[in-house]
């Protein structure tokens, strides 16, 4: 960058990916794998196992939309493949948690990417949903683990216009794609850059301070960039503040893992999040004015 400013947003690239990888969990489409020639009795025993979790995931799926009152499809269901014992009982136990809950609830199904909201016997709402890439971010000797956790969690908040203020592996996303080197502004006193100037905190904005010239402030829609080096904002800044990235709305469901919107309404029913559940605009806010605060939350 050579001392110059980045003149627009740098926003991460959203890791779409055909199949989903649920925190251990291990998915790949079987006709796209070469395999050893096995055995006849091999091959009967992998086609039973396979066509049993085929089984309980369509029935799983036929009982939540059993209970629709307007006669909607379940999403298409693929076949699941496990790394570890311990996950494959994690996923049971909270798909068995799901679909055995009751009263007024959301549910969510990871692998489906679809959520659907139900009262009782009745669905009243079933939409496709984002979740998370289940990818793992190391850069500058930190490193990020972005999943959606599976599990019972709660509306604790709903918000219109929701802000988003960008947790720091945003900045180490950005950098590492655009092969930038990660620093951060100091909230008092200042940081060197090229030529004599400095990046100092004032009234709450980053600034610029130029020799001989003093302090102006910089763009707040912008990354700071110079010297091939972002610089993270201090949090409560204005720098570290995004409005329109959660879209319209958002439902808070603690521990900064939320049901949102999304101006990009095509990665929905992708696996390109962060961790958080991602709607269509349409979809978020029928929940927002129709989800209550304390509704239970189900997610495997």
């Amino acid at each position: 960058m050579n001392s110059t400013r980045q003149s627009t947003r740098m926003r991460p690239t959203l890791l779409g990916a055909a199949l989903i990888c649920l925190g251990a969990l291990s998915c790949t489409h079987p006709a796209a794998v070469s395999r050893e020639p096995t055995a006849p009795d091999a091959d009967s025993a992998r086609a039973a196992e396979l066509a049993g979790q085929d089984s309980a995931l369509r029935a799983d799926s036929a009982k939540l939309d059993s209970i629709a009152s307007h006669g909607e499809v379940a999403p298409p269901t693929r076949v699941m493949h496990f790394e570890s014992a311990a996950d494959s009982l994690n996923f049971e136990s909270n798909r068995e948690l799901a679909t055995q809950s009751s009263g007024y609830r959301v549910i969510v199904s990871l692998f489906d990417r679809h959520l659907w909201v139900v009262d009782g016997t009745d669905t009243l709402r079933s939409a496709p949903a984002a979740v998370a890439m289940d990818s793992t971010l190391a850069y500058a000797g930190h490193v990020w683990k972005f999943e959606t956790p599976r599990g019972r969690r709660t509306v604790k908040a709903k918000s219109e216009n929701p802000l988003w203020v960008p947790p720091d592996w945003h900045y180490a996303e950005v950098a590492k794609e655009n092969h930038l080197a990660l620093s951060k502004v100091p909230l008092t006193g200042s940081v060197k850059i090229s030529n004599g100037k400095r990046l100092q905190v004032r009234n709450g904005e980053i600034g610029i301070v130029v020799p001989d010239s003093g302090w102006m402030a910089l763009p707040l829609d912008e990354e700071v960039v110079f010297d091939d080096t972002l610089y993270m904002p201090p949090l409560g800044t204005k720098n570290r503040r995004i409005y329109g990235e959660l879209g319209s709305y958002r439902l808070d469901l603690g521990d900064g893992y939320l049901i949102h919107g999304t101006p990009e309404e095509s990665t929905v029913g992708d696996a390109v999040t962060h961790g958080c559940v991602r709607l269509k605009e349409d979809d978020i806010a029928w929940l927002y004015e129709n989800v209550p605060l304390g509704t239970g939350v189900y997610i495997y």
